[in-house]
């Protein structure tokens, strides 16, 4: 398995650090630590992290050790890659609550067999002052200051926390209590990646390899999918959710999701894109629900949008509407934003009654609306929601 293991990383991944280094390593044989980092910020983790936990099964069936990370001690301080302001500080409950649902998710693609699962606060919980000061001392903060989003805010006086410069020391540190010889990420990671080869050289350990892999865009079809923005398709929505937003996203995305996430091989993704965008969008979102939830919940998810959606002629055309702040309460947009409700009372019997559906699934009172969602009340009301620019 050892030659296809490395066809499949140099065929998808980005970039490969250090490349001659993994491959021969692979090749000869070697039994490899294969590290991924999440921090649950949000209860579900997205299908955007298909890309990497593919990347994962892949090692798993070449007889490799996946080592996968939840952040439960770092997502309380927050992932600063890729952010123009500072995260907003979760609770110790908020992020243990989060936690908790992503251990059955990743199993949905990974070996549990064959699957390290660890919570970083094992050993982060555990350090002293003392041992925070010393790993604090193997880089300088001109080294954390110099990665892109950090140097961008100091060129325009934006905020950033103290607490902030902790995070790539502490998901680097997580490199080192595991062993790690492999990382891989998206490429928004590839800076903490490779400031986890530091960190371990700094502890007398081989560094690791990193691997980074392209981004997926959430349904906007314009920012990277991402939990905290309310701009994803979750692992663990259910099939008409899931098949609902895959069919809302740009015509011109449903060819990078079906190379990066649908399993399907490349003779296989030719074929579906020749089917023409509607068809092939529609293969697309039966195929990530079959990947999901199974073969028959797939062909439910199919036949109820077609029932409410394509009988019901809707426009090619859907309306869109821009949302300051997304995530939203339904009974909110319904009536706050939208207009569509006289009251927020009206709005609720609206929902109550069944006459709002969000991606075609029939809503409930604690329906949160996020980027992308059609919601539709009637025949005639249809809306997609998206995030204000």
């Amino acid at each position: 398995m050892s030659a296809p293991l490395w066809e499949w990383l140099r065929e998808r991944a980005v970039e490969i650090h250090v490349a001659d280094h993994l491959c021969e390593r692979i090749r000869r044989g070697d039994q490899l630590r294969v590290k991924l980092g999440l921090d649950p910020t949000a209860p579900d983790i997205h299908v955007g992290h298909l890309v990497v936990l593919d990347t994962l099964r892949a090692f798993q069936d070449a007889g490799h050790t996946v080592v996968v990370i939840i952040g439960d001690y770092t997502a309380r301080i927050g992932d600063p890659s890729g952010r123009s302001d500072t995260r907003p500080v979760l609770s110790r409950e908020e992020v243990a609550a989060n936690a908790r649902t992503y251990f059955d998710q990743v199993f949905k693609v990974l070996d549990p067999e064959r699957t390290e699962v660890h919570g970083n606060s094992e050993w982060l919980d555990e350090m002293s002052a003392a041992d925070i000061l010393r790993l604090l001392g193997k880089q300088t903060l001109q080294s954390v200051l110099q990665r892109e989003d950090f140097a961008e805010r100091l060129r325009e006086g934006s905020p950033i926390g103290a607490h902030e410069i902790l995070y790539p020391f502490n998901q680097a540190y997580d490199s080192v209590a595991i062993q790690a010889d492999v990382e891989i990420g998206g490429t928004d990671q590839l800076f903490n990646l490779l400031f986890g080869r530091e960190i371990q050289r700094g502890y007398g350990q081989e560094p690791q390899d990193v691997a980074v892999f392209p981004l997926l865009e959430g349904p906007d079809g314009v920012r990277k999918m991402s939990k905290s923005l309310g701009n994803y398709i979750g692992i663990s929505e259910p099939p008409p959710a899931i098949y609902g937003k895959t069919m809302s996203i740009p015509d011109a995305l449903t060819e990078k999701y079906l190379r990066l996430i649908s399993a399907l091989t490349p003779d296989e993704v030719g074929r579906t894109l020749a089917l023409g965008p509607r068809d092939a969008k529609a293969a697309l979102a039966r195929q990530l629900v079959r990947r999901l939830h199974g073969e028959e919940a797939a062909a439910q998810a199919e036949e109820d949008w077609d029932r409410q959606f394509r009988q019901r002629e809707l426009p090619e055309e859907i309306p869109e509407h821009e949302v300051a702040e997304l995530p939203v309460p339904l009974p909110t947009l319904l009536h706050d934003v939208l207009g569509w409700a006289p009251t927020r009372k009206k709005a609720f019997e609206q929902i109550r009654t069944g006459a709002v559906r969000v991606n075609g699934e029939t809503a409930d009172e604690q329906r949160a609306v996020g980027e992308g969602d059609l919601v539709q009340v009637g025949r005639k009301r249809i809306v997609r929601v998206t995030a204000k620019a």
